[in-house]
């Protein structure tokens, strides 16, 4: 798993300057998390105009609050928990979280399917998901939150999360892996096929 793209270290005197209310400070810090943020909502919600909103509010309260980060946590961290949040709660407004099936636990093994898929059929396949399904994958995936801490953000069980996880990961691989009919298919109608034939 590759680490979350709000890892993003940055000088304790940058943060204090945005605290002071230097705004230039602010700038930095906003176009350097700017798609961190904007990709974490678009991920969850499935449209551009809604990760808009919730990068332009999720950095207003950034900018607002940050006189509360207290630095035992990373920066990035308190950032990226105050995106989540707004996303969490626009997901809850538009009523995505009405999914109450919870799954025993299910274990796969194999790579997961976007490992060799190309980006527009990622992109296509992930479109297809649940809201809720998409973005309990990215946080586990992507962002690298564990289970329990995803099912507190939810306000679910961690079985839910695992259920999730093993649900969309499931889905995700009967929409980019060709199934066995329609590749058989293209074998036999395949002019290269036809050729070897003869």
């Amino acid at each position: 798993m590759t680490p979350s793209s709000f890892h993003l270290e940055l000088p304790p005197s940058l943060i204090d300057r945005a605290r002071s209310g230097e705004v230039a400070a602010f700038e930095i810090i906003y176009r350097r998390f700017e798609r961190p943020v904007f990709n974490l909502a678009l991920r969850m919600l499935g449209d551009a105009e809604s990760a808009r909103e919730i990068l332009h509010d999720a950095m207003l309260k950034v900018f607002q609050r940050i006189g509360q980060y207290r630095s035992d946590a990373p920066f990035w961290a308190w950032l990226r928990q105050i995106a989540l949040n707004e996303a969490l709660m626009r997901l809850r407004r538009d009523k995505h979280f009405n999914d109450r099936v919870e799954l025993t636990d299910v274990v796969d093994e194999s790579a997961p399917p976007w490992v060799r898929a190309d980006s527009v059929a990622l992109e296509r396949a992930l479109g297809r998901l649940s809201a809720l399904t998409r973005s309990v994958l990215w946080l586990y995936h992507v962002e690298g939150y564990a289970h329990h801490e995803i099912a507190e953000q939810l306000g679910k069980s961690v079985s839910f999360s695992k259920s999730q996880v093993a649900r969309g990961t499931a889905r995700l691989r009967e929409l980019l892996e060709p199934s066995v009919e329609s590749v058989s298919c293209l074998i036999q109608t395949s002019p290269t096929t036809s050729a070897l034939a003869s």
